[in-house]
């Protein structure tokens, strides 16, 4: 017996309309399927203090704007030359570790197709406003429908950013290859405790979901302390 259609299975209970779902979304679907059934996820949440970057950035000049996430991809990539098992692939057997000598960072932008994810390409050797502008570039391309595959190619970890939405924390799902996805969600002023008394601090939830074949959960936090005592320089970066 076939299984019924959309509508025979649900036209009974009200109204329905049927939209098929594109190629593009069909093989992302595979894809984040197999991510999530081959992987044994785990993820780590934490809060990173802001507060230094945020008062940096106000400092900034030139054409294009530098958002909090260009120094992310910069504290990024200085984490991933701390911790080289994050910037690696998992051989397909298993039996080997591929570390990456290069650092490609991709970051998921929202399009008319869905998700696309271009490639900032040796973003531990570029400065925060070349990044800034060539993420500018791709988002206006991904959302002309006019980003080849070839920028979206090559990655070594993932920022995933639900900034400019909402929300205080997700579980993102590894991009393979990938052994790492980070998370970020808006950045929220909180009363931290400084030994004396509560201070104003600008706090940024993280969340790193990764491959625990290759990361352990010690690891995983150190990684994202690492990022949050290289945002806490920003000048440095």
């Amino acid at each position: 017996m076939t299984d019924p259609s959309p509508e025979a299975r649900f036209a009974p209970f009200g109204a329905v309309e049927t939209i098929a779902t594109s190629s593009f979304q069909r093989v992302v679907a595979r894809r984040l399927t197999e991510s999530w059934t081959q992987i044994p996820h785990v993820t780590h949440h934490d809060d990173i203090d802001v507060t230094a970057l945020d008062a940096h950035r106000g400092t900034l000049t030139g054409p294009v704007r530098i958002s909090p996430l260009i120094f992310l991809v910069k504290a990024l990539a200085k984490a991933m030359a701390e911790f080289p098992q994050v910037n690696a692939s998992l051989s397909e057997d298993g039996k080997a570790l591929i570390l990456k000598k290069y650092c490609h960072i991709g970051i998921a932008v929202d399009g008319p197709l869905g998700l696309l994810v271009p490639v900032l390409r040796d973003a531990d050797q570029k400065d925060v406003a070349t990044l800034a502008a060539e993420l500018a570039d791709y988002s206006a391309r991904a959302r002309d429908k006019g980003l080849p595959m070839s920028a979206m190619s090559g990655g070594c970890m993932t920022i995933t950013s639900l900034g400019g939405i909402g929300g205080t924390g997700f579980t993102p799902i590894v991009n393979q290859p990938e052994v790492a996805i980070l998370g970020v969600t808006p950045s929220r002023m909180r009363p931290v405790w400084d030994g004396a008394a509560f201070q104003p601090r600008l706090m940024m939830p993280l969340s790193l979901s990764y491959d625990h074949r290759v990361i352990n959960g010690a690891d995983a936090a150190r990684f994202v302390r690492a990022i949050g005592q290289a945002l806490a320089q920003p000048e440095t970066l």
